[in-house]
């Protein structure tokens, strides 16, 4: 084992490093030591900012080789986007998650690789890239036997990942197959740890809400909207005006989405508001490979009666299509759109800008003042969903600037993480106090905030960890 790579001895103690998503919203990477075993919990890309976004290129802080097994809370790219490195890079053990999640990774993993390889072609053919030449970070190869190593797990079933360390997983609410984690670690002394995840909220208007929390001698919260509460009501009535509106004038509505439960989410409020005439019907285009084929687990989720979909929804055969749906699956169907003009929406990959179809959407569609761009979640900072939202006039799309003229509406009601009230909800199901409570996956002024409610409501031990910071857990 490299020295280099922070190699120790078999430690003692049970220890926790904070390898991502310390002081930041992405990159969610949680590496457990204990006397039998090293466990990682998730393994996900760095979003956002470019020094953010080099952490991901950097020496992995262990040797993959040295991991016995890894757990994934969910299928978003910051939370499982960083496999494919990892399996290359020597990790050999199992990867643990629900049939949910693993069905998800078997699309976005690929679809990950296969846009790190498009981007580093295009950065090649324009030669925009500082680097000569442009290399992807991971190819779409890397991912599918990355894949290889999934193993699937049940909600509430223990499940031993490695010696000494067994899990619990639990309903999240935050995506389909998404899960909290209770990592019970049996040496030198019996030890539960508990992760969230992105924990989802009360009301998913498709998935059932998260399990109570477990009892948890330490708990790692995420804290994405710590500082804020979500106001839903509001945010579904300038949803619907600016489409209506942007209509009316003849354009488009351009709303970059998560492709993974966000488009689910945005598909079903936009069915019920053109059903009830508070949007007019308009076509509805879907130009994301990677949503479709997620859209296609959902359904198929809704028919089975998946394990965490809302039980009056189980066998619904149809909660999506707004009546005029386009499901652009291939370039000649995407570029296709660009020819149709409005009134229309386009739901398009990535959620924060930072990739996909939508940047070519956002590239015609920003300079014209009669369009729209709703944003619909949480825009990390150093994303062009960000700057966006921060009203920056320009935009620099593939190596050259536009201008930002189109109407830019931010819909945070959308979210599907909980925000500050639903966070310290779910906590205080607790049946008893953690002896510390990590707040993580947040920015810092949403993780102090949330800190500092855990500290005035509970009394508890809060800590925001640093980036590597290493603690004991016994």
């Amino acid at each position: 084992m490299s020295k280099s790579q922070g190699e120790l001895a078999r430690p003692g103690r049970a220890m926790l490093r904070f390898l991502g998503a310390a002081g930041t919203v992405t990159g969610s990477r949680f590496l457990i030591d204990t006397p039998d075993s090293r466990v990682l919990v998730d393994c996900g890309l760095f979003q956002g900012r470019k020094e953010l976004r080099e952490l991901n290129w950097a020496q992995f802080p262990v040797d993959p080789a040295s991991i016995d097994a890894i757990a994934l809370t969910h299928a978003h790219i910051d939370h499982c986007g960083f496999l494919p490195v990892l399996v290359r890079d020597g990790f050999k053990g199992a990867v643990f998650a629900t049939q949910g999640t693993a069905q998800l990774c078997k699309i976005v993993l690929p679809d990950s690789g296969h846009l790190h390889e498009e981007e580093a072609r295009y950065a090649n053919r324009r030669g925009y890239s500082k680097h000569a030449p442009a290399l992807p970070l991971y190819t779409e190869a890397d991912a599918k036997q990355a894949l290889e190593h999934l193993s699937h797990v049940k909600y509430e079933e223990p499940v031993q990942l490695a010696p000494g360390v067994r899990a619990i997983f639990r309903r999240a609410g935050h995506i389909l197959g998404s899960a909290t984690i209770a990592l019970e670690i049996e040496r030198p002394k019996p030890t539960t740890v508990v992760f969230t995840g992105d924990l989802g909220r009360p009301f998913h208007p498709i998935l059932s809400p998260p399990a109570p929390m477990p009892d948890a001698d330490f708990i790692l919260t995420e804290s994405t909207y710590g500082d804020r509460l979500h106001e839903d009501a509001d945010s579904i009535e300038l949803f619907a005006n600016t489409i209506r509106n942007t209509a009316a004038g003849g354009g488009t509505v351009v709303i970059p989405s998560f492709a993974v439960d966000r488009t689910e989410v945005i598909l079903w409020h936009l069915r019920r508001m053109m059903e009830s005439g508070q949007v007019p019907r308009i076509p509805v285009f879907v130009d994301s490979p990677m949503a479709l084929s997620a859209l296609a687990v959902y359904r198929a989720a809704l028919a089975e009666g998946g394990d965490d979909i809302r039980e009056e929804l189980h066998g619904a055969s149809e909660p999506f299509d707004p009546g005029m749906l386009v499901e652009a699956r291939r370039v000649e169907q995407s570029k296709k759109i660009n020819a149709e003009g409005g009134p229309a929406v386009i739901v398009s990959a990535s959620g924060m800008a930072t990739g996909g179809r939508v940047l070519h959407h956002l590239r015609r569609l920003l300079p014209d003042p009669k369009n729209a761009v709703l944003l619909v979640g949480f825009q990390a900072d150093g994303t062009r969903g960000r700057r966006l939202l921060n009203g920056e006039p320009t935009l620099k799309l593939f190596g050259t600037f536009v201008s930002v003229r189109a109407q830019v509406v931010n819909v945070p009601g959308f979210s599907v993480h909980a925000d500050q009230k639903e966070i310290v909800d779910w906590l205080r199901t607790a049946r008893r106090a953690p002896t510390t409570a990590f707040v993580v996956h947040g920015e810092p002024e949403s993780a102090s905030a949330l800190r500092a409610r855990l500290d005035e409501d509970f009394g508890w031990t809060a800590v925001v960890p640093k980036y590597l910071e290493q603690v004991r857990l016994n």
